[in-house]
C-alpha cells in the first residue's frame, strides 16, 4: 500500500469517498498485550474527530481503574472533541477460568441488550467493546446474533472488539483483524504487571 493507496479497487459500485467513509468492524484478538490499548487509541482519535464514543467493558472488574479510563473521561468532559462514556459490565478478570465467571454471564447478557439499543439509536460513531470475544467465546452472547446486528446496523457506526480467541464468524464479518502475538512479556520472567504499563 504506498502513499495509502489500496492495492485492489473493487467493482462494487461506490465513489472513492464512499468506499473511504464505510464504517468498520475492526477486532483486536490473539495472545500478545495491547489489544485494549489499540482499542482506546482508537477511542482517542475519535475524540478528536468530535465524534460520540461510547466504551462498554466486558468481563473486566469494575473496580478495577484503568489508566484510559480516567483519560478518556476527562477528555470526553472538555467540550473540546467528542463525549466519551463508559460502561462497566462485568465483575472479575478475563483470565479468571470460567468457572468462576458465572455470575457475570448475566451482566455480559444485559450489556449486549445495551450494546444492541445504543447501535439502533446510532447513540455512538465508534463503540469499543473491550474483552467482548469472551463472553461470545464462552457461549454468554449468540455469536450469529452479534454478526447479525453489526452486519445489519444503521449510520456509520465504527465497532472495535477486544479479547482473545474471537470466533471465525466475527473475523470473517470483521474488516480489520490483528492477531497480538506475544514474543515475550515480563511475567514470563515472573515480573507482576506495573503501574503505567498495565494500568
Amino acid at each position: 500500500m504506498p502513499q495509502g493507496q489500496p492495492s485492489v479497487v473493487p467493482d462494487d459500485g461506490l465513489t472513492t469517498r464512499q468506499r473511504r467513509n464505510r464504517p468498520l468492524v475492526l477486532v483486536h484478538t490473539g495472545k500478545g498485550k495491547g489489544k485494549s490499548t489499540a482499542a482506546f487509541g482508537l477511542a482517542l482519535r475519535a475524540w478528536n474527530q468530535g465524534w460520540p464514543v461510547g466504551v462498554f467493558q466486558f468481563v473486566k472488574s469494575a473496580k478495577w481503574k484503568v489508566g484510559e479510563e480516567r483519560a478518556l473521561k476527562v477528555l470526553g468532559a472538555t467540550g473540546e472533541g467528542g463525549t466519551v462514556d463508559w460502561h462497566k459490565m462485568g465483575e472479575g478478570w478475563s483470565w479468571v477460568q470460567r468457572d468462576s465467571q458465572f455470575s457475570n454471564e448475566e451482566a455480559a447478557r444485559e450489556g449486549w441488550e445495551q450494546v444492541k439499543r445504543d447501535l439502533a439509536a446510532e447513540t455512538y460513531r465508534l463503540l469499543v467493546l473491550d474483552e467482548f470475544a469472551y463472553p461470545m467465546k464462552w457461549g454468554w452472547v449468540d455469536v450469529d446474533e452479534v454478526v447479525a446486528v453489526l452486519r445489519e446496523r444503521p449510520g456509520a457506526q465504527h465497532v472495535v472488539i477486544t479479547g482473545r480467541d474471537a470466533p471465525e464468524a466475527l473475523l470473517d464479518l470483521a474488516d480489520l483483524v490483528t492477531d497480538m502475538t506475544k514474543v515475550k512479556h515480563p511475567m514470563d520472567a515472573g515480573q507482576k504487571g506495573q503501574r503505567g504499563i498495565e494500568w
